[in-house]
């Protein structure tokens, strides 16, 4: 912690700050490498400045000196905590780009993987977000049941965090019943447990008192900063690349895009528990009718992309991802850039901290679900 004393001059005149406090690089509510320097008058907040770029690792660099497979493990390291989307989005550009089909089933299976993943990534942020506020039992609850979650993914993926499941023209393995009864068995369980998240968590007062009115998006600063994904359903805006832009195997499946009506940190929080449940919804139909036929495309050992410009987006569990990709016509990108929805996301602390209590800060903080690697890419 740094205390300074300073001031600085507006158009409307000098902002006399009582001292300055950084936050991070290493503080626990930062979830990551992230600093930020907070203007304080008190108790009360006056600026916020995001100091971004201490765990940058060159992911997009390294994308343009490898052949386009070599890169496919660098797509878990950004967002650690739902990396599968990651990995969906860049497949399906090269994929788009060379005209490979994916089989049907292979492309139900990432969906069903995609889906456990992000219900896994809601589940850690849940439990951190109330750690945030200081109330530890939750955590023990979300962890408890991401395990799980995790349990099958190893099965299914060999890997528990970092997963590199999906291949150019489908997917590593297939779903067998083993896997599939586990997925079910989950499902069931995971729908009994929210009552208990309804009674630990939405129903009590002092959450309530935390979140609700604190941290308000409106729409219009949403649309302003770029926010996608929860942060800027709870501020009641239906934009879900998975309903909007279909991808994949999303146009068979039916399932609603939970919003808020507040735009507030309680209201972010109802956003991803809705989703954890529509997540099942869609896991549920996709084992259903889930097809049969191979789970790989046949793909030539050296691909080579033809020369041009392409962009694909899918639904993280943070918002919207994107990777914009331009092609020389050889086996290594001239270019790759990845679209963070946390990057965009963080921005709106600046202008949505100011004037806020520090506590109410650090609630509206975690109501983001930032994860720091995926904008050090």
């Amino acid at each position: 912690m740094g205390v300074a004393v300073r001031s600085t001059k507006t158009e409307s005149g000098p902002i006399h700050y009582r001292y300055f406090m950084n936050v991070g690089p290493q503080h626990p509510s930062t979830h990551g490498v992230l600093r930020l320097i907070i203007g304080l008058y008190g108790e009360y907040v006056l600026s916020i400045e995001p100091v971004i770029g201490y765990g940058h690792r060159m992911h997009e660099k390294m994308a343009q000196s490898r052949p386009w497979q070599a890169f496919l493990p660098n797509t878990a390291r950004m967002d650690y905590a739902c990396c599968l989307p990651h990995q969906h989005c860049y497949l399906s550009l090269i994929e788009q780009h060379t005209g490979i089909k994916v089989p049907p089933r292979a492309e139900y299976i990432r969906v069903i993987a995609v889906e456990l993943n992000r219900i896994a990534s809601h589940l850690l942020w849940l439990g951190a977000f109330l750690l945030d506020l200081g109330a530890f039992t939750p955590i023990l609850y979300c962890f408890d049941d991401r395990e799980e979650v995790l349990d099958i993914l190893e099965n299914l993926t060999g890997a528990r965090i970092t997963h590199c499941f999906f291949r150019i023209g489908g997917v590593l393995a297939d779903i067998d019943d083993h896997s599939a009864n586990r997925i079910r068995e989950f499902m069931r369980r995971m729908r009994g447990r929210f009552s208990v998240y309804h009674k630990l968590v939405t129903e009590n007062i002092i959450f309530i008192k935390r979140t609700r009115d604190i941290g308000i998006i409106t729409p219009d600063m949403a649309r302003r900063y770029g926010a996608t994904g929860p942060v800027l359903r709870g501020s009641g805006i239906a934009y879900d690349v998975r309903k909007q832009q279909p991808y994949s195997a999303y146009r068979d499946f039916s399932f609603d895009v939970p919003t808020g009506s507040r735009g507030d940190c309680y209201d972010r929080y109802l956003v991803r528990v809705e989703e954890m449940q529509q997540s099942l919804c869609i896991i549920e139909q996709a084992l259903e009718r889930m097809p049969a036929g191979e789970i790989r495309a046949p793909v030539p050992r050296t691909i080579r992309l033809p020369a041009g410009q392409r962009s694909f987006s899918v639904e993280g569990a943070r918002g919207e991802v994107t990777y914009y990709l331009v092609a020389d016509g050889t086996d290594t990108p001239y270019r790759l850039k990845v679209r963070s929805p946390c990057y965009a996301n963080l921005n709106l602390i600046q202008e949505l901290g100011q004037g806020m209590l520090f506590a109410d800060m650090i609630a509206t903080l975690g109501s983001l679900d930032l994860v720091i690697p995926e904008i050090d890419r």
